[in-house]
């Protein structure tokens, strides 16, 4: 019997007439397809332009930094000069604002309003984290929109607050109030008639026999910083409590833990932080949200004893 002839050289798809490979994986082999020359084209394209990309600019990362680059060309100093170049054309209005006494900036609309839109610009950066994105706040966190004022609304008394913060005990010109904890000083049932008055003063409930006695406790324990109608003091920082707006919370669970525990919220102050001209545009930002108060009339100084007689 003649034996059939050995195959010599490799072996050839019939019906494309392409070359195998070799491979064989379950009866499936693979075919030595040659890739489109527009194919190789590009991709000989690609190395080359990858080639002169890592030669003319940044691209190998090293221990510290990346290859400069023959251009010396970073994306870094780019936005380095496109800032300079823009604190260059804002340098004059930035320095009119910093040189323009912070309660004559509304005698002045056009520096105004570019301290407003720095402000606002300032405070996405540094105020959002604890007031919101529009200023709302939250609980602990002031509502910036109202009109309540725990120190005062005015222009010059909002950039006092900014520029020194409240309860830094680095700092001695910062704001600084001091509610006791009244857990060790009134009894259960003293802690919870006086929460009954401040909840009737604040609309909340009506009068009762246990709201005249939480009166009287009041008038004793709170009346001093608060004053006797309950309607706050900013000389201490001191809410009002016969409105309804609340820092922490106005139902009973919260004012009693208020005045179990007191509240000793912190304000970061801003003044070694930013620039006077940058704390001068977040008080007008803050100024111009709704709930700003004008700017109180300057006192007449009076006449000393020796110019009276």
């Amino acid at each position: 019997m003649a034996k059939a002839p050995k195959e010599t050289g490799p072996r050839v798809d019939e019906p494309t007439g392409t070359e195998f490979v070799g491979h064989e994986w379950d009866g499936i082999q693979e075919l030595n397809t040659p890739l489109p020359r527009w194919w190789l084209l590009t991709f000989y394209a690609c190395i080359i332009w990858a080639i002169g990309y890592t030669i003319m600019y940044p691209a190998w990362p090293m221990i510290s930094r990346a290859t400069a680059g023959v251009t010396g060309w970073t994306s870094h100093g780019q936005l380095a000069e496109e800032m300079k170049a823009q604190q260059a054309k804002r340098a004059p209005i930035i320095a009119a604002i910093a040189a323009t006494p912070i309660e004559d900036l509304p005698a002045k609309p056009q520096l105004m309003n570019a301290a407003i839109e720095g402000g606002r610009a300032a405070f996405k950066v540094n105020c959002v984290q604890c007031h919101g994105s529009g200023a709302a706040g939250s609980k602990g966190y002031p509502n910036l929109n109202d009109d309540d004022w725990l120190w005062g609304g005015d222009l010059k008394t909002i950039r006092y607050t900014i520029e020194n913060g409240i309860r830094n005990p680095d700092h001695a010109a910062t704001r600084q109030s001091q509610m006791p904890a009244f857990g060790g000083i009134l009894s259960d049932a003293e802690v919870a008639a006086v929460v009954a008055h401040v909840r009737h003063i604040s609309g909340q409930r009506p009068a009762s026999p246990l709201t005249q006695k939480g009166a009287q406790i009041f008038a004793n324990n709170c009346a001093v910083c608060h004053g006797p109608e309950g309607k706050g003091g900013r000389q201490v920082g001191a809410p009002n409590l016969t409105d309804g707006i609340w820092l922490y919370g106005g139902d009973t669970a919260t004012l009693t833990e208020t005045v179990l525990k007191a509240r000793q919220g912190v304000m970061p102050r801003w003044g070694h932080k930013l620039d006077a001209a940058t704390v001068t545009m977040l008080a007008a930002y803050v100024h111009s949200l709704g709930g700003g108060e004008a700017s109180p009339a300057p006192q007449e100084a009076k006449p000393s004893n020796a110019n009276a007689q």
